[in-house]
Protein backbone atom coordinates (compact mmCIF):
# COMPACT_ATOMS: atom_id res chain seq x y z
CA UNK A 1 0.00 0.00 0.00
CA UNK A 2 1.22 3.40 -0.90
CA UNK A 3 1.95 6.05 2.08
CA UNK A 4 -1.13 8.24 0.50
CA UNK A 5 -3.37 4.93 -0.32
CA UNK A 6 -4.65 5.52 3.34
CA UNK A 7 -7.37 2.87 4.10
CA UNK A 8 -11.17 4.47 4.05
CA UNK A 9 -13.96 3.41 6.48
CA UNK A 10 -17.07 2.81 4.68
CA UNK A 11 -21.05 1.92 5.02
CA UNK A 12 -23.45 2.92 8.02
CA UNK A 13 -21.16 1.98 10.57
CA UNK A 14 -18.37 3.97 10.07
CA UNK A 15 -19.48 6.09 13.03
CA UNK A 16 -19.07 3.79 15.51
CA UNK A 17 -15.72 3.02 16.08
CA UNK A 18 -15.80 6.50 17.50
CA UNK A 19 -18.85 6.54 19.07
CA UNK A 20 -18.59 3.71 21.31
CA UNK A 21 -14.82 4.47 22.73
CA UNK A 22 -16.22 8.56 23.21
CA UNK A 23 -19.06 6.47 25.37
CA UNK A 24 -16.80 4.67 27.33
CA UNK A 25 -14.48 7.53 28.00
CA UNK A 26 -17.48 9.97 28.66
CA UNK A 27 -18.72 7.65 31.02
CA UNK A 28 -15.54 6.93 33.20
CA UNK A 29 -14.98 10.48 33.04
CA UNK A 30 -18.25 10.98 34.34
CA UNK A 31 -17.77 8.08 37.51
CA UNK A 32 -16.85 9.59 40.55
CA UNK A 33 -15.65 13.24 38.79
CA UNK A 34 -15.67 14.84 42.69
CA UNK A 35 -13.07 12.13 43.54
CA UNK A 36 -15.11 12.39 47.17
CA UNK A 37 -15.06 15.99 47.12
CA UNK A 38 -11.23 16.44 46.41
CA UNK A 39 -9.43 19.43 44.72
CA UNK A 40 -5.33 19.33 44.38
CA UNK A 41 -3.64 22.50 44.56
CA UNK A 42 -2.91 22.63 40.58
CA UNK A 43 -6.55 22.55 40.16
CA UNK A 44 -6.82 25.04 42.70
CA UNK A 45 -4.81 27.30 40.57
CA UNK A 46 -6.90 27.05 37.97
CA UNK A 47 -10.09 27.49 39.78
CA UNK A 48 -8.88 30.67 41.76
CA UNK A 49 -7.66 31.77 38.25
CA UNK A 50 -10.63 31.64 36.41
CA UNK A 51 -12.77 33.42 38.95
CA UNK A 52 -10.50 36.26 38.70
CA UNK A 53 -11.99 38.98 36.28
CA UNK A 54 -11.01 39.42 32.43
CA UNK A 55 -8.65 42.43 33.46
CA UNK A 56 -6.91 40.73 36.38
CA UNK A 57 -6.61 37.54 34.47
CA UNK A 58 -4.82 39.63 31.81
CA UNK A 59 -2.62 40.86 34.36
CA UNK A 60 -1.86 37.88 35.95
CA UNK A 61 -0.79 36.46 32.37
CA UNK A 62 1.56 38.95 31.45
CA UNK A 63 3.19 38.60 34.83
CA UNK A 64 3.37 34.29 34.67
CA UNK A 65 1.88 31.42 33.78
CA UNK A 66 1.06 32.48 29.67
CA UNK A 67 1.28 28.99 29.05
CA UNK A 68 -2.14 28.05 30.68
CA UNK A 69 -3.40 31.38 29.14
CA UNK A 70 -5.90 30.12 26.76
CA UNK A 71 -6.99 27.48 29.14
CA UNK A 72 -7.56 29.84 32.00
CA UNK A 73 -9.90 32.10 29.41
CA UNK A 74 -11.81 29.07 28.78
CA UNK A 75 -12.37 28.02 32.17
CA UNK A 76 -13.72 32.09 32.85
CA UNK A 77 -16.01 31.39 30.17
CA UNK A 78 -17.34 28.18 31.74
CA UNK A 79 -17.58 29.29 34.95
CA UNK A 80 -19.51 32.34 33.67
CA UNK A 81 -21.77 30.29 32.35
CA UNK A 82 -22.24 27.63 34.97
CA UNK A 83 -20.59 27.84 38.18
CA UNK A 84 -20.57 24.20 39.13
CA UNK A 85 -17.93 23.98 40.93
CA UNK A 86 -15.73 20.82 40.96
CA UNK A 87 -17.66 19.14 38.70
CA UNK A 88 -17.68 22.43 36.38
CA UNK A 89 -13.79 22.30 36.46
CA UNK A 90 -13.44 19.02 35.50
CA UNK A 91 -16.31 18.43 33.20
CA UNK A 92 -14.25 20.21 30.39
CA UNK A 93 -11.61 17.73 30.66
CA UNK A 94 -14.05 14.70 30.67
CA UNK A 95 -15.42 16.68 27.33
CA UNK A 96 -12.21 16.49 25.58
CA UNK A 97 -11.12 12.98 26.85
CA UNK A 98 -14.51 11.52 25.19
CA UNK A 99 -13.47 13.70 22.56
CA UNK A 100 -10.04 12.12 22.41
CA UNK A 101 -10.76 8.70 22.15
CA UNK A 102 -13.07 9.71 19.08
CA UNK A 103 -10.19 10.69 17.67
CA UNK A 104 -8.01 7.67 18.77
CA UNK A 105 -10.85 5.56 17.13
CA UNK A 106 -10.83 7.24 14.25
CA UNK A 107 -7.30 7.15 13.48
CA UNK A 108 -7.48 3.76 13.93
CA UNK A 109 -10.07 3.10 11.67
CA UNK A 110 -9.09 5.08 9.20
CA UNK A 111 -5.39 3.23 8.85
CA UNK A 112 -6.37 -0.60 10.14
CA UNK A 113 -10.06 -1.36 10.00
CA UNK A 114 -13.18 -0.02 12.26
CA UNK A 115 -12.51 -3.47 14.47
CA UNK A 116 -8.84 -1.84 15.09
CA UNK A 117 -9.81 1.40 15.24
CA UNK A 118 -12.73 0.41 18.05
CA UNK A 119 -10.41 -1.43 20.30
CA UNK A 120 -7.82 1.11 20.11
CA UNK A 121 -10.89 3.88 21.37
CA UNK A 122 -11.61 1.76 24.41
CA UNK A 123 -8.06 0.95 24.63
CA UNK A 124 -7.54 5.07 25.30
CA UNK A 125 -10.45 5.36 27.84
CA UNK A 126 -9.29 2.82 29.89
CA UNK A 127 -5.81 3.66 30.22
CA UNK A 128 -5.09 4.79 33.64
CA UNK A 129 -3.08 7.68 32.53
CA UNK A 130 -6.13 8.56 30.33
CA UNK A 131 -9.07 8.60 33.30
CA UNK A 132 -6.43 10.39 35.85
CA UNK A 133 -6.72 13.15 33.64
CA UNK A 134 -9.77 12.96 32.10
CA UNK A 135 -10.90 14.07 36.00
CA UNK A 136 -8.60 17.00 36.21
CA UNK A 137 -9.00 20.48 36.22
CA UNK A 138 -5.70 21.29 34.05
CA UNK A 139 -5.76 21.64 30.56
CA UNK A 140 -3.63 18.47 29.50
CA UNK A 141 -6.85 16.20 27.76
CA UNK A 142 -7.58 19.05 26.11
CA UNK A 143 -4.18 19.29 24.59
CA UNK A 144 -4.86 15.30 24.14
CA UNK A 145 -7.76 15.82 22.32
CA UNK A 146 -6.09 18.60 20.00
CA UNK A 147 -3.22 16.73 19.11
CA UNK A 148 -5.31 13.76 18.56
CA UNK A 149 -7.53 15.45 16.37
CA UNK A 150 -4.41 16.89 14.42
CA UNK A 151 -2.82 13.93 14.08
CA UNK A 152 -6.12 12.54 12.22
CA UNK A 153 -6.26 15.68 10.09
CA UNK A 154 -2.91 14.69 8.97
CA UNK A 155 -3.88 10.91 7.55
CA UNK A 156 -6.65 12.61 6.16
CA UNK A 157 -4.24 14.83 4.12
CA UNK A 158 -1.88 12.63 3.16
CA UNK A 159 -4.35 10.68 1.43
CA UNK A 160 -5.74 13.99 -0.14
CA UNK A 161 -5.09 16.62 -2.76
CA UNK A 162 -7.78 18.71 -0.67
CA UNK A 163 -6.46 22.07 1.17
CA UNK A 164 -8.94 21.83 3.99
CA UNK A 165 -7.33 18.79 5.52
CA UNK A 166 -3.96 20.41 5.69
CA UNK A 167 -5.98 23.78 6.88
CA UNK A 168 -7.58 22.20 9.56
CA UNK A 169 -4.53 20.48 10.98
CA UNK A 170 -2.86 23.63 11.15
CA UNK A 171 -5.48 24.82 12.66
CA UNK A 172 -5.88 22.46 15.22
CA UNK A 173 -2.37 21.60 16.00
CA UNK A 174 -2.06 25.96 16.21
CA UNK A 175 -4.98 25.27 19.21
CA UNK A 176 -3.30 22.54 20.72
CA UNK A 177 -0.04 24.10 20.71
CA UNK A 178 -1.92 27.36 22.15
CA UNK A 179 -3.27 24.98 25.35
CA UNK A 180 0.15 24.09 26.06
CA UNK A 181 3.09 24.90 24.59
CA UNK A 182 5.22 21.19 24.83
CA UNK A 183 2.04 20.09 21.96
CA UNK A 184 5.27 20.92 19.62
CA UNK A 185 6.94 18.03 19.99
CA UNK A 186 3.86 16.63 18.48
CA UNK A 187 5.19 18.06 15.37
CA UNK A 188 8.45 16.49 15.37
CA UNK A 189 6.87 12.71 15.33
CA UNK A 190 4.79 13.52 12.71
CA UNK A 191 7.55 14.65 10.50
CA UNK A 192 9.28 11.53 11.71
CA UNK A 193 5.73 9.57 10.39
CA UNK A 194 5.98 11.15 7.26
CA UNK A 195 9.84 10.63 6.70
CA UNK A 196 9.51 6.60 7.52
CA UNK A 197 6.63 6.62 5.03
CA UNK A 198 8.56 8.13 2.56
CA UNK A 199 5.73 10.56 1.11
CA UNK A 200 6.00 12.52 -1.97
CA UNK A 201 7.69 15.82 -2.29
CA UNK A 202 4.34 17.56 -2.50
CA UNK A 203 2.69 16.55 0.67
CA UNK A 204 6.26 17.05 2.57
CA UNK A 205 6.06 20.83 1.17
CA UNK A 206 2.27 20.77 2.23
CA UNK A 207 2.93 19.85 5.61
CA UNK A 208 5.88 22.42 5.90
CA UNK A 209 3.36 25.23 5.46
CA UNK A 210 1.04 23.55 7.91
CA UNK A 211 3.69 23.47 10.61
CA UNK A 212 5.43 26.40 10.11
CA UNK A 213 1.77 28.41 9.90
CA UNK A 214 1.13 26.64 13.77
CA UNK A 215 4.94 27.40 14.88
CA UNK A 216 4.24 30.58 13.87
CA UNK A 217 0.94 31.54 15.34
CA UNK A 218 2.72 30.63 18.21
CA UNK A 219 5.43 33.12 18.67
CA UNK A 220 3.54 35.57 20.72
CA UNK A 221 2.93 33.18 23.24
CA UNK A 222 6.35 31.87 23.19
CA UNK A 223 8.28 35.44 23.24
CA UNK A 224 5.61 35.99 26.25
CA UNK A 225 6.39 32.92 27.96
CA UNK A 226 9.94 32.16 28.02
CA UNK A 227 10.77 35.14 30.13
CA UNK A 228 8.35 33.63 32.83
CA UNK A 229 9.90 29.47 32.55
CA UNK A 230 12.83 30.11 35.22
CA UNK A 231 10.33 31.31 37.87
CA UNK A 232 7.89 29.44 36.75
CA UNK A 233 9.32 25.90 36.75
CA UNK A 234 11.80 26.37 39.64
CA UNK A 235 10.57 23.14 41.30
CA UNK A 236 11.33 20.81 38.39
CA UNK A 237 14.66 18.97 38.52
CA UNK A 238 16.87 16.12 36.00
CA UNK A 239 14.65 12.84 35.10
CA UNK A 240 15.33 10.61 37.61
CA UNK A 241 16.78 7.37 36.86
CA UNK A 242 13.03 5.92 37.63
CA UNK A 243 11.91 8.05 35.47
CA UNK A 244 14.34 6.62 32.12
CA UNK A 245 13.24 3.24 33.52
CA UNK A 246 9.42 3.78 32.85
CA UNK A 247 10.36 5.78 29.11
CA UNK A 248 12.36 2.86 27.92
CA UNK A 249 9.41 0.48 29.19
CA UNK A 250 6.90 2.21 27.23
CA UNK A 251 9.01 2.55 24.35
CA UNK A 252 10.20 -0.81 24.51
CA UNK A 253 6.61 -2.13 24.80
CA UNK A 254 5.71 0.08 21.51
CA UNK A 255 8.49 -1.66 19.60
CA UNK A 256 7.50 -5.32 20.54
CA UNK A 257 3.92 -4.03 19.65
CA UNK A 258 5.02 -2.52 15.93
CA UNK A 259 7.24 -5.85 15.65
CA UNK A 260 3.69 -8.12 16.16
CA UNK A 261 1.68 -5.92 13.58
CA UNK A 262 4.65 -5.44 10.39
CA UNK A 263 5.28 -9.20 10.70
CA UNK A 264 1.76 -10.90 9.82
CA UNK A 265 1.21 -13.18 7.05
CA UNK A 266 -1.02 -11.10 4.91
CA UNK A 267 0.47 -8.35 2.55
CA UNK A 268 -2.72 -6.25 3.77
CA UNK A 269 -2.04 -6.61 7.63
CA UNK A 270 1.32 -5.58 6.23
CA UNK A 271 0.12 -2.45 4.55
CA UNK A 272 -2.13 -0.96 7.35
CA UNK A 273 0.11 -2.23 10.27
CA UNK A 274 2.95 -0.25 8.50
CA UNK A 275 1.00 3.02 8.54
CA UNK A 276 -0.23 2.52 11.81
CA UNK A 277 2.63 2.22 13.24
CA UNK A 278 4.54 4.75 11.61
CA UNK A 279 2.18 7.04 12.91
CA UNK A 280 1.91 5.82 16.36
CA UNK A 281 5.35 4.40 17.53
CA UNK A 282 7.12 8.35 16.82
CA UNK A 283 3.87 9.70 18.60
CA UNK A 284 4.57 7.48 22.01
CA UNK A 285 7.83 7.71 22.07
CA UNK A 286 9.23 11.11 20.36
CA UNK A 287 7.94 13.68 22.84
CA UNK A 288 8.33 12.30 26.25
CA UNK A 289 11.73 11.44 24.75
CA UNK A 290 12.44 15.35 22.87
CA UNK A 291 11.59 16.36 26.91
CA UNK A 292 13.28 14.42 28.97
CA UNK A 293 16.56 15.14 26.71
CA UNK A 294 15.68 18.88 26.62
CA UNK A 295 15.62 18.46 30.69
CA UNK A 296 18.95 17.81 31.10
CA UNK A 297 19.63 21.33 29.95
CA UNK A 298 16.65 22.94 31.23
CA UNK A 299 14.50 20.75 33.45
CA UNK A 300 10.71 20.82 31.90
CA UNK A 301 9.91 17.62 32.08
CA UNK A 302 6.67 15.79 33.56
CA UNK A 303 4.89 13.16 32.30
CA UNK A 304 1.39 15.20 32.12
CA UNK A 305 3.25 17.80 29.54
CA UNK A 306 3.43 15.27 27.06
CA UNK A 307 -0.11 13.18 28.09
CA UNK A 308 -0.79 13.12 24.29
CA UNK A 309 1.65 10.43 23.68
CA UNK A 310 -0.66 8.12 24.97
CA UNK A 311 -2.59 8.34 21.66
CA UNK A 312 0.35 6.41 19.99
CA UNK A 313 0.37 3.33 22.46
CA UNK A 314 -3.49 3.06 22.27
CA UNK A 315 -3.65 2.80 18.59
CA UNK A 316 -0.49 -0.10 18.88
CA UNK A 317 -2.39 -1.92 21.45
CA UNK A 318 -5.93 -1.56 19.73
CA UNK A 319 -4.31 -2.76 16.07
CA UNK A 320 -2.69 -5.77 18.10
CA UNK A 321 -5.68 -7.09 20.43
CA UNK A 322 -7.62 -6.16 16.66
CA UNK A 323 -4.76 -8.83 14.87
CA UNK A 324 -5.51 -11.19 17.60
CA UNK A 325 -9.04 -11.02 17.48
CA UNK A 326 -8.85 -12.21 13.81
CA UNK A 327 -7.03 -14.78 14.49
CA UNK A 328 -9.41 -16.54 17.06
CA UNK A 329 -11.09 -18.52 14.19
CA UNK A 330 -7.75 -20.62 14.48
CA UNK A 331 -9.04 -21.62 17.90
CA UNK A 332 -11.80 -24.57 18.92
CA UNK A 333 -15.30 -22.65 19.73
CA UNK A 334 -14.40 -23.70 23.76
CA UNK A 335 -10.89 -22.34 23.47
CA UNK A 336 -12.25 -19.10 21.75
CA UNK A 337 -14.84 -18.19 25.00
CA UNK A 338 -12.01 -19.23 27.37
CA UNK A 339 -10.25 -16.97 26.18
CA UNK A 340 -12.40 -14.17 25.76
CA UNK A 341 -13.21 -14.69 29.16
CA UNK A 342 -9.71 -15.29 30.94
CA UNK A 343 -8.55 -12.01 28.99
CA UNK A 344 -11.58 -10.19 29.88
CA UNK A 345 -11.14 -11.02 33.76
CA UNK A 346 -7.67 -10.14 33.76
CA UNK A 347 -8.06 -6.88 32.39
CA UNK A 348 -10.85 -5.89 35.37
CA UNK A 349 -8.16 -7.48 37.90
CA UNK A 350 -5.27 -4.98 36.13
CA UNK A 351 -7.68 -2.17 36.40
CA UNK A 352 -9.90 -1.92 38.59
CA UNK A 353 -7.55 -1.43 41.33
CA UNK A 354 -6.14 1.85 39.28
CA UNK A 355 -9.84 2.76 38.57
CA UNK A 356 -10.81 2.96 42.25
CA UNK A 357 -7.26 4.71 43.11
CA UNK A 358 -7.23 7.56 40.46
CA UNK A 359 -10.80 8.04 42.16
CA UNK A 360 -9.47 9.03 45.46
CA UNK A 361 -8.05 12.45 46.61
CA UNK A 362 -4.81 9.74 46.96
CA UNK A 363 -4.30 10.16 43.71
CA UNK A 364 -3.00 13.72 43.87
CA UNK A 365 -0.58 15.18 46.26
CA UNK A 366 -2.96 17.20 48.56
CA UNK A 367 -6.53 17.80 48.67
CA UNK A 368 -6.75 21.44 49.26
CA UNK A 369 -10.60 20.89 50.56
CA UNK A 370 -9.37 18.36 53.24
CA UNK A 371 -6.83 21.36 54.31
CA UNK A 372 -9.37 23.99 54.13
CA UNK A 373 -11.89 21.92 56.24
CA UNK A 374 -9.19 21.18 58.98
CA UNK A 375 -8.45 25.00 59.01
CA UNK A 376 -12.13 25.19 60.16
CA UNK A 377 -11.98 22.79 62.58
CA UNK A 378 -8.85 24.53 64.31
CA UNK A 379 -8.82 28.22 63.47
CA UNK A 380 -10.08 30.93 65.68
CA UNK A 381 -11.28 33.99 64.08
CA UNK A 382 -8.26 36.40 63.91
CA UNK A 383 -5.68 34.17 64.46
CA UNK A 384 -2.45 34.85 62.55
CA UNK A 385 -1.43 32.16 59.84
CA UNK A 386 1.52 31.17 58.07
CA UNK A 387 2.01 29.58 54.77
CA UNK A 388 5.17 27.53 54.74
CA UNK A 389 6.29 27.69 52.28
CA UNK A 390 4.61 30.84 50.88
CA UNK A 391 3.28 29.13 47.87
CA UNK A 392 0.75 26.85 50.28
CA UNK A 393 -1.03 30.00 50.46
CA UNK A 394 -2.84 28.13 47.26
CA UNK A 395 -4.50 25.62 49.77
CA UNK A 396 -6.85 28.22 51.11
CA UNK A 397 -6.89 31.09 48.05
CA UNK A 398 -10.11 28.85 46.51
CA UNK A 399 -11.74 29.52 49.79
CA UNK A 400 -11.57 32.80 50.20
CA UNK A 401 -14.18 32.62 53.03
CA UNK A 402 -12.13 30.89 55.10
CA UNK A 403 -8.76 32.80 54.60
CA UNK A 404 -10.45 36.08 55.43
CA UNK A 405 -11.17 34.61 59.10
CA UNK A 406 -7.04 34.90 59.83
CA UNK A 407 -4.24 37.46 59.69
CA UNK A 408 -2.32 36.86 56.64
CA UNK A 409 1.24 37.84 58.48
CA UNK A 410 4.07 37.37 55.61
CA UNK A 411 1.38 38.70 52.76
CA UNK A 412 2.55 42.14 50.75
CA UNK A 413 -0.28 42.04 47.87
CA UNK A 414 -3.20 39.69 46.86
CA UNK A 415 -2.96 37.40 44.09
CA UNK A 416 -5.12 39.35 42.04
CA UNK A 417 -2.95 42.81 43.21
CA UNK A 418 0.31 41.72 42.37
CA UNK A 419 -1.03 39.83 39.37
CA UNK A 420 0.74 36.53 40.44
CA UNK A 421 -0.63 32.98 41.53
CA UNK A 422 -0.23 33.09 45.27
CA UNK A 423 0.41 37.10 46.41
CA UNK A 424 3.83 38.45 47.24
CA UNK A 425 5.09 38.17 50.53
CA UNK A 426 6.74 40.79 52.91
CA UNK A 427 10.68 41.42 53.92
CA UNK A 428 11.51 39.12 56.22
CA UNK A 429 12.14 41.67 59.10
CA UNK A 430 8.85 42.89 58.67
CA UNK A 431 6.91 39.00 58.74
CA UNK A 432 9.09 38.76 62.26
CA UNK A 433 7.66 41.63 63.58
CA UNK A 434 4.37 40.79 62.90
CA UNK A 435 4.78 37.12 63.74
CA UNK A 436 6.12 38.65 67.39
CA UNK A 437 2.98 40.27 67.44
CA UNK A 438 0.71 37.18 67.59
CA UNK A 439 -0.63 35.23 70.11
CA UNK A 440 -1.60 32.32 68.41
CA UNK A 441 -0.44 31.23 64.68
CA UNK A 442 -1.52 28.54 62.65
CA UNK A 443 1.20 26.93 60.11
CA UNK A 444 0.34 25.11 57.29
CA UNK A 445 3.50 23.10 55.87
CA UNK A 446 4.52 20.56 53.77
CA UNK A 447 4.53 17.21 55.31
CA UNK A 448 7.71 16.06 57.17
CA UNK A 449 10.27 14.76 54.98
CA UNK A 450 9.71 17.36 52.06
CA UNK A 451 13.18 19.82 51.12
CA UNK A 452 12.73 23.45 53.26
CA UNK A 453 13.24 26.51 51.38
CA UNK A 454 16.17 28.43 51.87
CA UNK A 455 14.85 31.83 50.92
CA UNK A 456 15.33 34.41 54.36
CA UNK A 457 11.66 34.79 54.34
CA UNK A 458 10.88 31.15 54.83
CA UNK A 459 14.42 30.32 57.52
CA UNK A 460 12.34 33.84 59.35
CA UNK A 461 8.82 32.12 60.17
CA UNK A 462 10.68 28.77 60.89
CA UNK A 463 13.15 30.27 63.29
CA UNK A 464 10.39 32.69 65.28
CA UNK A 465 8.40 30.21 65.84
CA UNK A 466 10.99 27.75 67.31
CA UNK A 467 12.41 30.68 69.60
CA UNK A 468 9.17 32.10 70.69
CA UNK A 469 6.77 29.79 70.27
CA UNK A 470 5.68 26.19 71.28
CA UNK A 471 3.53 23.60 69.09
CA UNK A 472 -0.13 23.52 70.67
CA UNK A 473 -2.09 20.65 68.60
CA UNK A 474 -1.28 18.91 64.92
CA UNK A 475 -3.37 18.02 62.15
CA UNK A 476 -2.15 15.77 59.34
CA UNK A 477 -4.34 15.51 56.21
CA UNK A 478 -3.30 14.51 52.83
CA UNK A 479 -0.40 16.52 51.66
CA UNK A 480 -0.03 18.75 54.63
CA UNK A 481 0.51 19.26 58.48
CA UNK A 482 -1.92 22.02 60.18
CA UNK A 483 -0.05 23.06 63.41
CA UNK A 484 -1.17 25.79 66.15
CA UNK A 485 1.58 27.99 67.52
CA UNK A 486 1.08 29.69 70.94
CA UNK A 487 3.62 31.81 73.01
CA UNK A 488 5.88 29.30 74.66
CA UNK A 489 4.17 28.83 78.50
CA UNK A 490 0.90 29.25 77.35
CA UNK A 491 -0.51 26.01 75.79
CA UNK A 492 -3.71 24.81 77.47
CA UNK A 493 -3.98 21.44 75.19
Amino acid sequence: MAPTEVRRGSGPGRTLPQAVPAVAALTLGLWGIDRHNSMWRDESVSYQVAHRSLGDLWGLLGNIDAVHGLYYLLMHAVFGLWDGGLVALRLPSTLATALAAAGVAAIGARLAGRRAGTLAGLVFALLPMTQHYAQEGRSYALVTAAVTWATYFLVRAMSASRARWWTAYALTLALACWLHEFAVFALVAHGLTLCRLRVPRQVWRRWGVAALSAGLSLLPLVAVSAGQADEQLTWLTRPSPSQWLQYAAIAVTGILLRQFLVRGPAAAQRGGARELTALALPLLVVPAGLLMTLSYVRPWYVDRYVLYGMAGLALLVGAALSRAVGQRHRLPPVLQALTVCVAATAAVAVLLPWALLIRSPESRKDDVVAVTHAVQRTAHHGDGVLFMPGRRREWLLSYPQVLHRLDDLALAESPAASRTLQGTELPADEIRRRILAQHRIIALSDPAGQPLDPFPREEVKRRTLGAYFEECGRTRVHGARITVYVRRGHCTQ
